[in-house]
C-alpha cells in the first residue's frame, strides 16, 4: 500500500517529535485536522498575571511564551513545542475566564450587541530558538437577554473559556452575526496560520 503525502507540513514534520503544551480539549481538536502527529501535554503550572501597563494586544503573546519557557523538560534535538493563549477583548479590557456563573452571565451580557476582539498568542519553540506571534478575528453579537445568557451559562458552563463563550457551542450559532477573520483563532488556534509559521520556523536557515 502507498503511503499518502499528507502535505508540506506533514513531510517536513516526519522526523520531529511535536508537543502542545495546552489542557483545552479544543485547541488538541484544532491541532488534529492538521494531521500531524502530536503528544500532548496538560499539565503546566504557569501564573497567567500579566502588568497593568502591558499592551493589552500582546498579552496573549506574553502569556504563551511563558507557557512554553513553563515546560520544565529540556527539549531534544528532534522536539517541537507549541503552547497557545487566547483572550477577548471589549472596550479596551481583557475578559478572561469566568470565576462565578455571575461573572459568566456579566461577561456574556457586556458582549451582547456589540463587536469584540479575539487574540490568540502562540510560541513555537525547539532546543535553540523561539518563535511567538498572534492572530486577531473580530467577532460580533446581536443583542441577547439576560434569559439567554443564563440558558447558555447553566447548560454549557462555559468557565474554561476567555470571554465566558465557546464559539462552536449554541451561544455561537444563536449569537454571532459575523466574523471577521480566522473562524478557528476564537475557538484557540488559529491552524491555517501555525501550519505556515511552522513550515517557515522548520525550514528557514539559522
Amino acid at each position: 500500500m502507498v503511503q499518502q503525502s499528507r502535505g508540506l507540513l506533514g513531510l517536513i514534520l516526519k522526523n520531529k517529535k511535536v508537543i502542545l503544551a495546552s489542557g483545552s480539549p479544543r485547541r488538541v481538536e484544532l491541532l488534529k485536522g492538521l494531521d500531524i502527529d502530536f503528544e500532548i501535554c496538560s499539565n503546566l503550572d504557569v501564573n497567567e498575571d500579566f502588568a497593568a501597563e502591558d499592551d493589552i494586544m500582546t498579552v496573549p503573546q506574553i502569556l504563551s511564551l511563558r507557557k512554553s519557557l513553563g515546560y520544565k523538560k529540556r527539549l531534544k534535538d528532534d522536539e517541537i513545542i507549541i503552547t497557545a493563549d487566547t483572550v477577548v477583548i471589549c472596550d479596551d479590557e481583557i475578559l478572561g475566564k469566568p470565576s462565578s456563573r455571575e461573572e459568566a452571565i456579566g461577561m456574556l451580557m457586556t458582549l451582547s450587541g456589540r463587536s469584540h476582539i479575539v487574540v490568540t498568542g502562540v510560541t513555537i519553540r525547539d532546543c535553540n530558538r523561539d518563535y511567538t506571534f498572534s492572530s486577531r478575528t473580530t467577532v460580533s453579537f446581536k443583542e441577547i437577554s439576560r434569559e439567554e445568557a443564563e440558558y447558555y451559562v447553566d447548560n454549557y458552563s462555559p468557565y474554561d473559556k476567555a470571554g465566558s463563550y465557546g464559539v462552536q457551542e449554541w451561544i455561537g450559532y444563536t449569537a454571532i452575526k459575523r466574523i471577521d477573520g480566522c473562524y478557528y483563532n476564537v475557538m484557540g488556534l488559529p491552524v491555517q496560520e501555525l501550519s505556515d509559521k511552522l513550515i517557515q520556523f522548520i525550514t528557514e536557515i539559522g
